[in-house]
């Protein structure tokens, strides 16, 4: 698999993209890297298969692996009440939970009946600081300044919800009792050997070599120049296209009996099975078409840096495409789309 009719460093000149790395993936293993440009404008830091890039909702993808983990293990449940589980933070019952109640598998697949209210979930912004899942989903942080609650009931609608995902966080910190990244580096990075790939923004030394800055869509540094998204399992993930090329092989593995991290066939088919009816809806992955044709997809988005996953699991083919600009146009629009293409039409 190759990019094909296509002048890689033309066409991220014509969009204003300062760095790009692309991971492929062919019979469920690394087939070939690409790496392009710089991962700050006018440096002479150049993009390498351990460049470092925010990987924003792509967290989703990684949060629902490490779920399925932990349901294997039997230490959560899919379709278990999850204030059953949650001792910090409880949903509030309301009307709309009275006939069904909010599970895990219905906030991975954004349909728990939870929206996100307008303008939360932003960047960090630094004299604020991190703010606790518990204050956020309480409604009591700049990031989010209404309490979260079911808007809906579960189930009934689809409503793409970074809340849904910091439940999770919480959730899973209850349990296990443990900081998220902590138990991510334990269950998932360090077992995978995901060894450039970071969830603590507060220890992450964003001025080493590895790490891209964000730029705009002309092609200029982002006001800060390496935005964080405090919330972990909803987008706050900071890896590169190699390391994420080895968390879909990890999926393609367990779905022939051959997990690393004691996933198994079952588990895995649940997370990448559309989930009450909508077609699109996998656990943490939005799916197109079904069978041995079934493809998977996790897109990123932010400030400075726009990434995707396109993967065909019972094929073992994919490919992960990261770049550290943000073109202001969904990535199937631009440099993103034209690679995808390029590759898989």
């Amino acid at each position: 698999m190759e990019l094909k009719n296509m002048d890689l460093e033309e066409r991220m000149r014509s969009y204003h993209v300062t760095g790009l790395s692309i991971t492929l993936l062919e019979n469920s293993q690394v087939s070939g890297t690409r790496d392009e440009g710089l991962l700050e404008a006018k440096s002479n830091r150049k993009v390498n298969k351990n460049s470092i890039f925010n990987a924003c909702s792509i967290s989703k993808f990684l949060t629902g692996m490490l779920v399925i983990k932990l349901v294997e293990e039997g230490i959560l449940h899919l379709d278990r009440d999850v204030n059953k589980s949650l001792v910090s933070w409880k949903v509030p019952e309301n009307d709309f939970t009275k006939n069904k109640k909010v599970t895990l598998r219905n906030l991975l697949s954004h349909q728990s009946g939870i929206t996100d209210p307008e303008g939360s979930f932003s960047e960090l912004e630094p004299k604020i600081g991190i703010p606790s899942m518990v204050a956020l989903l309480e409604g009591e942080t700049p990031y989010c300044k209404v309490p979260i609650r079911v808007t809906c009931e579960p189930e009934s609608e689809f409503h793409y919800s970074d809340a849904g995902y910091c439940i999770i966080q919480q959730l899973i910190e209850d349990v296990m009792a443990k900081p998220f990244h902590q138990i991510m580096n334990e269950q998932v990075f360090e077992p995978l050997e995901m060894k450039n790939s970071y969830l603590d923004t507060a220890k992450m030394k964003l001025d080493s070599e590895n790490f891209s800055c964000g730029h705009d869509k002309n092609g200029e540094l982002t006001g800060r120049k390496y935005p964080i998204y405090p919330y972990p399992a909803a987008s706050g993930l900071w890896t590169s296209s190699f390391d994420l090329a080895k968390l879909v092989i990890e999926l393609m593995h367990a779905l022939k009996g051959e997990s690393k991290i004691g996933i198994s066939e079952n588990i895995a088919k649940e997370l990448i099975t559309p989930q009450n009816g909508k077609s699109w809806a996998g656990l943490g992955v939005f799916l197109e078409m079904s069978g041995e044709e079934l493809e998977i997809a996790s897109l990123g988005w932010g400030v400075g840096f726009q990434c995707m996953i396109a993967a065909f699991p019972y094929k073992g083919n994919g490919a992960v495409m990261m770049t550290n600009a943000e073109l202001g146009v969904h990535q199937m629009e631009g440099i993103i789309g034209e690679i995808y293409k390029s590759l898989f039409s």
